[in-house]
Order: C-alpha cells, then sequence, then structure tokens
C-alpha cells in the first residue's frame, strides 16, 4: 500500500487504489515538494514504446525526466519515460499498450498549469503532446478553427489575426500555455466576463481512450441538439478520461476599438462594491480587473510603471467595432467608479499606455513570488454580486490569521485569486496559512461559488473537493473515470476520484 500523500505543507491527498508505482514518500527542498517513487518500468517497456513512436522520440534522459516533473506548483515528482506523440495513432499505440500494461499515463502540455495537474505523481509514462502543434484548419466562414492539442494559444491568436478572427479566452499564461492544456482545464482569462471560457469555445474533440480507442465528439456546426453532450465531459477534466489530440473551436470576430481606464480606492472592499454595481448595469465590460495594494506595491517595484499606491486599483476594458461604442460604455463604467467611492481615473491616452497597463496586470504572479520562500496562487469564484461579502471575508481572515493575501482577480466574473506567500520553514505561519485557506474554500462556496474559476483541481484542491460538490455528485464522476479509465492509468491522484476503500 503506497503511503499518503502530503498536499504542500498539510492536506494529505489520498492514495490511489489500483495504478500504484512502488513505495512513495514526500521529501520537502527548499520551496518544492517532491513525491518520489520507486522506478519499475523495464526495458522490454521502453523498447515497446520505441516502436509505437520511435526511439528518437523516447527518452529516459535525466534532464527530459527533471523538465518534466513539474508544472508551475510547488509539486514535484519524476516520471519513469517522456514519450513525445506526434499523431493521434502513436497516442492510441501508447495508450493500450499502457492500460494492458497498467503503467500511469500523464498528458503533457506547456506545463504552466499552478496546481500539479500534470505532476506525473505516480511515476510511469508522461506522454508529451507539445509536437502536436499544428493549425489543421481556418474557416473564418464557419467561424471555427481546428487545432492540435500542442498548438500555443499566442500562435494560434497571431495566425488568426489577418482574418480578424480571435479564440478569445486569454490565460497570462498565454505565450507558453496549450489549447490541449486550455481545454483540459476549462482555462479563462481577463475577458471571461464578456466572451466566457474555453468550454464555450470547443464544438468538437478527437480524443484517444484508455485501451487505444479512438472517439469523435460534437461538429463542426454553430449548433447541434443530438444526444449527449459528451464533447464537454473532456473539457476540464484534466487529462483524466482521455487524451485529447484534435480540438474544433469556435473563432470570434475581433472588435477594433478599445478604451481603457484606471480607478483608484481606498479599499479593496469598496472597488468591489463599484464591481457589482457596474456588472449589475446593462454595460459588458470586455475586462474588469481588480488590483490591490499589495499586488500595486511589487508591480511598481518591479517594473517601469508608476501605478498609484492606494488601497485599490480596478482596471476596466470595453470595446466595439466603433469609437463611440467603445467610449459610451466607459463613460458609464467611470461613472459608477465615481458613485461608488473611486478616488480618481485615468484614461490609457494610447494603445501603448493601455497593453502596459494590461502586461503588468499579467505579471502579477510572477512579482508577487519574490515576496517569501513560498508564493501561490488561489482560483475562487463567486457570484459577482457577493464579491464585497468574499473580500470583506479575505480581509477578516488576514486579520484573524495575521496574514498578508495579496488579491487580484478578473472581478467581471466574480473570479478572485488571493496569493499566499509565507516561510515555509516556520512551522506556525504555514498552520495559519492552511487556515486561512480552507476557511476561505469553505466561504466561497457558502456565498455560492466555487473553488475554481480557471485554473482547475489537479493536486492542489483535489482535498476539498467534498466542499463545493455533495457526495452523489462525486459518486457520479468517480463513477464516469471508471466508465472511462476502468484501469485508472490517465492522471491517477487528481480531481480527488479516488475510490474510497475505508
Amino acid at each position: 500500500m503506497a503511503k499518503r500523500l502530503s498536499r504542500r505543507d498539510g492536506a494529505a491527498l489520498s492514495p490511489l487504489p489500483g495504478g500504484g508505482r512502488g513505495e512513495q514518500k514526500r521529501v520537502q527542498r527548499g520551496t518544492c515538494i517532491f513525491i518520489h517513487a520507486e522506478a519499475t518500468l523495464s526495458k522490454r517497456i521502453i523498447e515497446l514504446l520505441g516502436k509505437i513512436v520511435g526511439k528518437d522520440k523516447v527518452s529516459v534522459e535525466l534532464i527530459d525526466l527533471i523538465a518534466h516533473s513539474a508544472d508551475a506548483s510547488h509539486f514535484r515528482h519524476r516520471p519513469e519515460v517522456v514519450v513525445y506523440a506526434t499523431t493521434t495513432e502513436e497516442v492510441s499505440g501508447i495508450l493500450k499498450m499502457a492500460d494492458d500494461e497498467r503503467i500511469p499515463v500523464t498528458v503533457w502540455g506547456g506545463g504552466t498549469g499552478v496546481t500539479g495537474a500534470a505532476v506525473p505523481i505516480r511515476g510511469g509514462i508522461v506522454l508529451d503532446l507539445s509536437h502536436m502543434d499544428r493549425i489543421l484548419d481556418v474557416r473564418p466562414g464557419d467561424r471555427l478553427v481546428v487545432v492540435q492539442p500542442g498548438v500555443l494559444y499566442a500562435d494560434l491568436n497571431r495566425r488568426l489575426a489577418p482574418s480578424g478572427f480571435a479564440f478569445p479566452p486569454d490565460p497570462s499564461s498565454g505565450n507558453a500555455a496549450t489549447i490541449g492544456g486550455n481545454v483540459a482545464t476549462n482555462a479563462g482569462g481577463m475577458r471571461a466576463g464578456k466572451y466566457g471560457v474555453t468550454k464555450d469555445y470547443v464544438r468538437g474533440l478527437l480524443v484517444v481512450l484508455p485501451g487505444g480507442k479512438v472517439m469523435r465528439t460534437g461538429t463542426r456546426t454553430m449548433k447541434s441538439s443530438s444526444g449527449f453532450n459528451l464533447t464537454q465531459i473532456f473539457v476540464g477534466s484534466e487529462g483524466t478520461l482521455g487524451v485529447i489530440t484534435e480540438i474544433t473551436l469556435k473563432i470570434a470576430p475581433v472588435p477594433k476599438e478599445r478604451c481603457t481606464t484606471l480607478a483608484t480606492f481606498k479599499s479593496i472592499v469598496e472597488a468591489g462594491r463599484a464591481v457589482s454595481q457596474i456588472m449589475s448595469s446593462s454595460l459588458v465590460p470586455s475586462a474588469l480587473e481588480i488590483v490591490d495594494r499589495h499586488c500595486i506595491e511589487a508591480i511598481n517595484r518591479n517594473s517601469d510603471l508608476c501605478l498609484p499606491q492606494v488601497g485599490a486599483i480596478v482596471l476596466a476594458e470595453t470595446d466595439g467595432f466603433t469609437g463611440e461604442e467603445a467610449l459610451f460604455q466607459m463613460e458609464k463604467i467611470v461613472e459608477a467608479c465615481r458613485n461608488n467611492g473611486s478616488l480618481e481615473t485615468r484614461w490609457a491616452g494610447s494603445a501603448e499606455e493601455a497593453e502596459s497597463l494590461w502586461e503588468a496586470r499579467k505579471t502579477t504572479y510572477p512579482v508577487l513570488a519574490h515576496l517569501n520562500n513560498t508564493t501561490y496562487s488561489e482560483d475562487i469564484t463567486v457570484p459577482i454580486s457577493k464579491l464585497p461579502d468574499i473580500l470583506n471575508a479575505l480581509q477578516e481572515l488576514c486579520v484573524k490569521y495575521d496574514l498578508i493575501i495579496p488579491t487580484v482577480g478578473h472581478v467581471g466574473d466574480g473570479n478572485l485569486h488571493p496569493h499566499f506567500s509565507y516561510d515555509r520553514t516556520n512551522p506556525n505561519q504555514v498552520a495559519r496559512v492552511r487556515k486561512a485557506e480552507r476557511e476561505l474554500y469553505e466561504k466561497a462556496v457558502e456565498l455560492g461559488g466555487t473553488l475554481s474559476g480557471e485554473h482547475g483541481i489537479g493536486l492542489a484542491k483535489a482535498p476539498f473537493m467534498s466542499l463545493e460538490h455533495d457526495a452523489m455528485e462525486m459518486e457520479t464522476m468517480r463513477r464516469l473515470k471508471q466508465m472511462f479509465d476502468p484501469h485508472n492509468i490517465l492522471n491517477p491522484g487528481k480531481l480527488s476520484l479516488e475510490v474510497s476503500h475505508g
């Protein structure tokens, strides 16, 4: 029986019956969690993989194993082999062999996730799809594009730009994040309030199931009312049900005109009230972000920007196909900010100035990483009307547990990213962070919210799934997992899909 895996410094991860590979143990080195397992893949398995994809696409080199041992979270675990697939047929062959041999398979895209979803905690095979990076079909007339999973978000939109279209969900890691990863986590971004998240754009998938069978879901039409929507079962499933090798996406026309404004507030709670008023009106900002004073300080220390040193900032963007359309919306947003105690509003004087503000917002996580030896971003989301409540709760947690919790968020859709920054060598501080974290999740769910708006669950939030999902819902998810993956080879240990045996 495998030892219990530990989450960061505290919350336990349950062992996964079936598919366990050797003895596992947790070792802390600096700011990382290493989960080690005894290597058990034989030379025969390595040779079989070489026959499927070619010897040059199979690696047991230490540099490749280390490179695929961690995403952007604090979790670390080396796989036993890395396989670079380039076709659906190769993926099918790998999954058939892995299922026959009961070898865990963890899919790898860009490695930009922050929850440990791509960390191969059971060892086995990392299936790297980054070389499946072809844009297969672009059809502006049908408003769709067909891509392989390794296509980068930024590359896709560069390809679409001349046609006047785009794939709107825009994660901060877009320069490195793959479309396959976006689908696996149902990624969002700053413009989700107006344009939605990844699931709103996925029309169809080509999926390889454990055992090697291939299934095509969805259509290339704008609508379909034909049977179960199997496509959406795979969106957000974090590689636990099947391996996606082709994605059909809806694309949207790009508005030509944009306005950007910065509004300052004494406190983040006042800023939250302004956001609630904006979103309860008929206004539809294309982006609406909140940045608290701790994040402002960090951005100013690490960039050429001189953001106002206030309690909080609201960054707003409107867009339209005419300047008048974007300007009208922004004037109303500025009015709502002033009605809710805004100290000052500033309009971006040029497209370059506006872009620098949005790029500064996207760098929040990297600059906050310097605050302490451990920093990680949460991803709670609440109904927009409950933003003042959750922001108040955050302030209370800071006082109750004597913590600083820098906070930013895509408040146009109720999504907040509180950042826990602490000294992991201080047991007392770690304990306080763990308690505050759990209470934050509990409060978000109590307000009708969710543990994760766009980052996914992975390892980080797996122990807390039962806070949001009742026993019947969890049982249904586990049965789906068992149906698609009866031998539990795909990304085991994630999403709290383990079957408890007491």
